[in-house]
């Protein structure tokens, strides 16, 4: 696999979704290797997870260049493996298909969002991500998509096939013993939770200034998510936070500890302008935790109750439908009811079986 920064517990949804599928397909018989970028992983060497191996390849520290360059680097390796498949996942690493099948590479694309829609690229970047995904979907051997949106899309578009396969959702209970509420001086039931990068398209500008409408002396906002590469957004972010009182940045959190913090919010909220299929978003329903997110078309297909929407953008709503969860929190059984649905209806283990069904029709052809 190859595409992403690396696993485990690296920030990310492609990252989480990888790490997930590989240890699933393991499961399904598979041998798994996924090329990360070095500086993302724990050392320079290669090291197996959970029976998965994990190859860290160099790549250069500018945004622009280090998914292509180290997409690149992967393909060649691939080439010199001969691996049964190689799967790659996200449009802007689908560039390098084309390659990969003249080296004599079968090629999977996971389809996992219209990165080119992402605030941060400027012109000559969409439009190179606009090539991968042309490039991905008509050179490819399979196609995944993790949205419906994406896969009749991507069959308007490029009349190809596609093969629909959503995010899956897994949670484990904290320990009770990560700490990181006393950390942050939070309390249980008592706190907003956004979990996600700090990057233009998840909008946490929007929800702090929302978060300052409402007024909530004894409710904080906790932003958990970090930044690869310094920004003037994520600059103004960090200004922000600390000009509203309340606002707590844990900067990025895995694990136990992020587990800690779903498991105890109040709330959990989603303002993103840009998904593909919102893992965190499921993991927060898989807590069974009450959830507000944008109406964007990604959010949508997860066919939430009318009122966890809010019009993108709009911060007045924003606000006003914190005050409205706030005020009528779910029961304990309402919440563990929801979590059963959501973990019944996104399964992990489905989410492999559909893939390695990939897999198999095209070692078969």
């Amino acid at each position: 696999m190859l595409g992403l920064r690396g696993i485990p517990n690296v920030q990310g949804g492609v990252e989480k979704h990888v790490e997930m599928l590989a240890s699933k397909l393991l499961g399904n018989g598979w041998d798994v290797e996924v090329i990360g970028r070095r500086r993302y992983l724990e050392g320079g060497d290669r090291y197996a997870w959970n029976g998965v191996e994990v190859v860290p390849l160099w790549a250069p520290r500018r945004m622009a260049l280090e998914a292509i360059v180290h997409t690149f680097l992967g393909v060649c390796l691939a080439a010199w493996r001969r691996p049964d498949v190689l799967h790659i996942h996200a449009i802007g690493p689908a560039l390098m298909t084309p390659l990969a099948r003249m080296l004599g590479l079968k090629v999977v694309v996971t389809h996992h969002g219209y990165d080119y829609d992402r605030q941060k690229w400027g012109g000559f970047a969409r439009r190179t991500l606009k090539l991968g995904e042309f490039l991905g979907m008509r050179f490819s051997n399979g196609r995944v998509a993790i949205s419906r949106d994406i896969a009749q899309t991507m069959r308007a578009r490029h009349h190809v096939s596609m093969t629909l396969v959503p995010n899956g959702v897994a949670i484990t209970p904290p320990s009770g013993n990560a700490g990181t509420l006393a950390e942050f001086g939070l309390v249980r039931r008592r706190y907003i939770l956004l979990a996600a990068r700090i990057v233009p398209e998840k909008r946490q500008l929007d929800l702090i200034r929302a978060f300052a409408k409402c007024g909530l002396a004894d409710t904080r906002l906790v932003l958990a998510g970090g930044a690869e590469f310094d920004s003037a957004y994520v600059a103004e972010v960090k200004a922000l936070a600390r000009e509203v009182p309340g606002v707590v940045l844990t900067d990025f959190q895995s694990g136990d500890r992020l587990a800690e913090l779903f498991a105890n919010a109040a709330l959990f909220v989603l303002p993103s302008s840009h998904e593909g299929m919102p893992i965190a978003l499921l993991e927060a329903m898989a807590y069974g935790l009450p959830v507000l997110a944008s109406d964007i078309v990604a959010n949508r297909e997860l066919d939430l109750a009318p009122d966890e929407y809010f019009h993108l953008g709009d911060v007045d709503a924003l606000a006003a439908g914190i005050t409205k969860k706030l005020a009528a929190p779910l029961s304990d059984e309402e919440m563990r009811e929801r979590a059963a649905h959501a973990e019944a209806t996104y399964s992990w283990t489905n989410v492999a079986q559909k893939t390695a069904a990939v897999y198999s029709a095209l070692l078969a052809k």
